[in-house]
């Protein structure tokens, strides 16, 4: 039964598009969770969505719209980060409220809500067009090229930022780069799960991984692991259960966190009761 499904084009689309948005997001979310910059993502939705109102009321392609909008706002945080005393999650939360606000305000202007704007806000990957596709299969592949190739700059600043500044890396660009790569990332993500839930796509799998206590290689795969089968076992079981596709992604992954939480949580207890025991049957050793 599951087969019968890849022979719909449009379901093709959806889970190719939704592995690659998969893998984009578990990368790029682990060094924001690293950096503990977690709400970040959830700031850029924001802005994001200010980018789609503009889009829709100036009759635009709405992705192009919202990845400029974005790419500006996160790069402006940063730099508003870097100049004044503003707090990290202070300067988040005033780009958070801007893109919120400028959205409100447009979609008031041009008649309010209407259906488009209920799939970028919720996601709605089952409807994705060629174009769609393009533009997804397009930033995902920029973001983790650029990734790959400044991977060892990217996790010197991560860890320590200040060592990697003496060691003459530009701290600097790196962070400006790192940023705009967020934020193509989180605008390859609009059509999978919406404007509302991308931060989840983006750090509830890292915190998955983060759980086992690997290395850093090892948590990404892991990451990438859990966000790819949460992404297909969502677009399938929505697709069988006429569910919305997003929720359910977010739904799969937040019950593989739960799952992993008490495993780890049902393993430490039977090592402390071995623990526990052994004293005694070294005791009744003869």
């Amino acid at each position: 039964m599951v087969f019968e499904i890849l022979q719909y084009s449009f379901m093709q689309r959806a889970l190719l598009s939704g592995v690659v948005v998969a893998v984009t997001c578990s990368v790029v979310g682990l060094f924001l969770v690293l950096r503990r910059q977690s709400l970040f993502g959830d700031a850029l939705s924001h802005a994001a969505f200010g980018g789609i109102a503009v889009g829709l009321f100036t009759n635009t392609y709405p992705i192009w719209t919202a990845l400029l909008v974005s790419v500006l706002a996160s790069l402006g945080v940063t730099k508003l980060r870097q100049s004044t005393k503003i707090p990290p999650d202070a300067a988040v939360a005033v780009m958070l409220s801007s893109g919120l606000a400028m959205g409100i305000v447009l979609i008031g202007l041009a008649g309010g809500f209407n259906l488009d704007l209920e799939s970028f806000l919720f996601g709605s990957i089952l409807l994705i067009s060629m174009q769609d596709q393009l533009m997804i299969l397009m930033l995902s592949t920029v973001v983790l090229l650029i990734i790959f190739k400044l991977y060892k700059q990217l996790m010197y600043i991560t860890f320590n930022e200040d060592q990697a500044r003496v060691s003459g890396i530009n701290v600097t660009r790196l962070n400006y780069l790192f940023i705009g790569l967020a934020s193509l990332a989180v605008i390859s993500s609009l059509r999978l799960v919406g404007v509302l839930l991308i931060s989840s796509l983006i750090v509830i799998p890292n915190i998955t991984a983060m759980m086992f206590g690997k290395g850093f290689k090892k948590t990404a795969m892991i990451s990438i692991i859990i966000a790819v089968s949460s992404v297909l076992g969502g677009i399938v079981t929505s697709y069988f259960m006429n569910l919305a596709p997003g929720g359910t992604i977010v739904i799969l992954s937040i019950a593989i966190l739960l799952g992993s939480i008490g495993t780890k949580s049902l393993l430490q207890k039977i090592k402390i009761r071995n623990l526990a025991n052994e004293p005694q049957s070294l005791l009744k050793t003869p």
